[in-house]
């Protein structure tokens, strides 16, 4: 984080919810609040990966918005069915490889010749 002052306010914040006295949402919301009208923070490049990064620490799984957890579980599902895409790309690029080697060597197989006795 650049902004000194938010630097300032999160350790705040952080202090009221581990003394139980703030919600965790509640200063995450802070948080994101202060961004949108801090012209440091706004060129900051590295503030939302620090913000979520603070909401992983502080909200507990159960805790972060359904719509959040929903949004993530997509992104990862995707990347799953990527993954397994690529996967199954490569499967099939092998057997195709090995039935043509296959078929390859049946052609190439010659009758022996008749012997002349």
């Amino acid at each position: 984080m650049q902004c000194n002052r938010l630097l300032n306010l999160s350790k705040q914040w952080y202090l009221h919810v581990r003394d139980e006295t703030m919600a965790p949402a509640r200063m995450v919301q802070f948080i994101k609040q202060h961004v949108t009208g801090c012209p440091i923070c706004q060129e900051d490049p590295d503030i939302q990966d620090e913000i979520l990064r603070i909401t992983e620490i502080i909200l507990p799984e159960s805790k972060i918005p359904k719509a959040v957890r929903l949004k993530q579980e997509e992104e990862e599902a995707e990347r799953e069915r990527e993954k397994a895409a690529a996967e199954a790309e490569e499967n099939n690029s092998t057997e195709t490889e090995e039935s043509s080697e296959e078929e390859f060597r049946e052609e190439d197989e010659e009758d022996p010749l008749p012997s002349e006795e």
